[in-house]
């Protein structure tokens, strides 16, 4: 009986460990979804649909464009990711406002951006415009600017920005970032380059970008926008 024990416990603690290389069992232990921080995947299954696999060439912002990077701060990136946009398709990530993400995930998706994406001197020396869209801009200046420095390149139907059923997919500080920054991945220029063709012509000035922004933004179609989901909604 003596012997029997020792060589049953011998038997069994083989069993187990071979377990671990018995066909179909795992041959590490699987992270959990929320333990996940590498930046490809993150970006891959969260962000690529919409923002293309590469940061370009999808519906919503080129991710991908060094001048975004350079314009759109760590916090503003947090926020958007974190919080959504309200009156636009893009929704919460956040695990805190219902979506599937942790801090520190949100976190490696903006290092990684940075990283893959951003570019010393994006803007070659020039000081662009405010990130930011203030209140106080007035739409009947920005009409006129809209005609004299975009008109030219958006007046074909496929083109068409001040369409309602594209403004009411857009937020106004999108739409801001768009002139500023441009997007490159589909031609369109950045606040320097606003002539047909994209040749270098006099940059429009802050006070241009703020008008032009609020004269987009009073062509929004209400009803449609009232119709999309809000961040609230969306992350439920």
């Amino acid at each position: 009986m003596r012997l029997v024990l020792p060589a049953l416990a011998v038997c069994f603690a083989a069993l187990i460990s071979g377990c671990e290389h018995a066909p179909g069992y795992p041959p590490a232990a699987i992270a959990r979804p929320s333990e996940v921080t590498d930046f490809a995947t993150l970006y891959n299954q969260n962000c690529a649909a919409c923002h293309g696999r590469n940061g370009q060439n999808g519906p919503a912002m080129d991710l991908g464009n060094p001048e975004y990077q350079a314009l759109a701060s760590d916090d503003v990136l947090n926020s958007w990711i974190s919080g959504g946009i309200p009156g636009t398709e893009m929704p919460a990530f956040a695990e805190s406002a219902g979506g599937m993400l942790s801090n520190r995930q949100i976190d490696a998706i903006i290092a990684g951006m940075r990283k893959q994406w951003s570019a010393p001197n994006a803007f070659g020396g020039a000081v662009p415009p405010p990130y930011e869209q203030p209140q106080t801009a007035d739409p009947h200046r920005g009409q006129a600017a809209y005609q004299a420095h975009c008109a030219s390149c958006h007046k074909s139907s496929s083109e068409e920005i001040t369409s309602p059923t594209y403004l009411a997919l857009v937020a106004d500080q999108q739409l801001r970032t768009i002139i500023i920054a441009g997007r490159p991945d589909i031609g369109q220029p950045d606040w320097r380059h606003d002539s047909p063709g994209g040749k270098l012509t006099t940059p429009l000035s802050a006070q241009e970008v703020d008008d032009i922004v609020a004269y987009l933004g009073s062509l929004r179609n209400a009803p449609a926008t009232a119709s999309i989901p809000s961040t609230a909604q969306a992350g439920r």
